[in-house]
């Protein structure tokens, strides 16, 4: 069963130096029926104008994942991480006991990121940080592992795999095991799910299917999250 979610349908935040589309309810977006997918429980498509940005705020007991797709993210962490996140990378955070970070556009440029939040596995850990760049080569007409718990990949601690895509020549298959559900979202571009058009933007909840098929109807990025329905849920 695939399920579509026009962008349209997500909750959306938009104020002076941000705009925000949440696919599942976030902040003071509600809905009982959009609180989360499986592990995945917050999946933000976020525009941070130049010179601006989220100032230093405290997350815990969350895995963190942000995928840099236009423009350059400075972070910054009472742990000692600092850094910049450019376009094509990925960076991933254990939040764990607890830390305190910031997330800053210090370009004159537009920047425009994936943010998404998975429920762990177990709590209280001590945070984590990570990151890395995938070149558009890497991952050109296959889906690229970037994030998992069982590969040679950076790690995450829930049953939850991320691959990314650049779709353009060729259709790429995926399969799911028995008890694996898919979150697939179009960066941008346009591509046939099983034979469903998806537009930019666009999202779909994966149930009960063996195989997923990815034709490109054009240059496409993606992105897609298979998980394990049955999670652990830590205490």
């Amino acid at each position: 069963m695939i399920t579509v979610i026009p962008n349209e349908e997500n909750f959306l935040t938009q104020i002076d130096w941000l705009t925000s589309f949440h696919h599942f309810s976030f902040g003071e977006h509600y809905d009982p029926t959009k609180v989360n997918f499986g592990p995945l429980r917050v999946f933000n498509d976020d525009t941070i104008n130049p010179g601006t940005g989220f100032g230093f705020h405290q997350h815990h007991d969350m895995e963190i994942v942000t995928y840099v797709t236009e423009g350059t993210l400075e972070h910054e962490d009472d742990f000692g991480n600092k850094g910049v996140v450019s376009q094509g990378e990925v960076q991933r955070m254990s939040a764990g006991s607890g830390v305190f970070h910031s997330e800053y556009n210090h370009s004159d440029k537009i920047l425009k990121l994936l943010q998404i939040w998975i429920m762990p596995d177990k709590t209280g850990i001590k945070p984590e940080y990570e990151q890395k760049k995938f070149t558009i080569e890497q991952r050109q007409d296959k889906l690229l592992c970037v994030i998992s718990p069982k590969q040679d990949t950076m790690s995450i601690h829930q049953d939850v795999s991320f691959y990314i895509s650049r779709l353009e020549n060729k259709k790429i298959v995926h399969s799911f095991v028995q008890k694996r559900i898919g979150y697939l979202f179009v960066i941008e571009g346009k591509i046939k799910l099983n034979g469903v058009i998806l537009a930019s933007k666009d999202s779909a909840m994966i149930q009960q299917e063996n195989e997923i098929e990815m034709t490109p109807e054009s240059k496409s990025e993606i992105i897609l999250l298979d998980m394990n329905e049955n999670f652990t849920k830590a205490n």
